[in-house]
């Protein structure tokens, strides 16, 4: 890979990695530069995986060391999403996604509303860690988020949130620590999934990693600092950004502009 490659490749690392931490879908930004590079879509969402996970242990380390993660909260509520994960990164091994990424974006401007219209619900969370173990609802939710997660990667950490947020009662800066965590831990496995099947580029893939663990790092300091008003802020962006996106908004704009 020459310079130029390498630079933009750590670029959208980097760049990724603050939007996963703050928010999520900053796979939107790494696939498409990795499948521009020349990867096959299948190697990319793969090879993505390797920055997700190196990511998510530098923001887990930093939201620990800051004092906002509920360890065992994030340990329990990973269990029925490590499963999850396995089903869904077996599925994307020979699935096209299309119809997938459609859905997730109407989904994602439902939400956008009930983020703008209940603020609230967001900034003030009812704890400070999971007490005793979940209920059906919120393992059942876990499972499904990780399915999509092991999937394709992109837009997994927004639909986190608002399972840790609406449905376990965290605020989202507590959230945002808990969502590295559970991410960390669930694309471990799915990552080892396209190993096996041969659908990682290693070289890239760690390239890709170190512009990850900057971002990240320099995200979790910022969500603390911060705090949930201005993650809420950043959400909104993200979510209306992802959901214009994933429905194709984007790219119809682009060709419009182009021609």
């Amino acid at each position: 890979m020459n310079w130029p490659n390498a630079i933009l490749v750590i670029a959208a690392g980097f760049f990724a990695g603050i939007v996963n931490t703050l928010a999520g879908s900053g796979s939107l930004i790494t696939l498409p530069v990795l499948i521009f590079l020349g990867l096959p879509a299948t190697v990319a969402n793969g090879t993505n995986r390797i920055g997700v996970v190196l990511q998510n242990l530098v923001a887990g380390v930093s939201f620990r060391r800051q004092g906002v993660l509920d360890g065992r909260g994030a340990l329990v509520l990973s269990t029925t999403a490590v499963l999850g994960s396995l089903l869904g990164a077996q599925i994307a091994v020979n699935l096209d996604e299309q119809l997938m990424r459609r859905t997730i974006g109407v989904v994602m401007v439902l939400m956008l509303g009930v983020i703008v219209l209940r603020p609230q619900r967001w900034l003030q969370g009812t704890m400070l860690q999971l007490e005793g173990w979940p209920n059906a609802k919120q393992y059942a939710a876990m499972f499904a988020i990780g399915v999509y997660g092991g999937f394709i990667q992109a837009g997994v950490g927004i639909f986190l949130l608002a399972v840790l947020v609406l449905a376990v009662g965290y605020d989202l800066v507590r959230a945002n620590a808990v969502k590295i965590v559970v991410i960390l831990i669930f694309t471990v496995f799915a990552l080892a999934v396209f190993v096996r099947n041969g659908q990682v580029d290693w070289g890239m893939g760690l390239l890709l990693a170190a512009g990850n663990m900057l971002g990240a790092w320099t995200a979790a300091r910022m969500a603390v600092r911060r705090g949930a008003a201005w993650v809420r802020q950043v959400l909104i962006v993200v979510v209306a950004f992802s959901a214009l996106y994933l429905l194709g908004v984007v790219d119809w704009v682009i060709r419009i502009v182009s021609n």
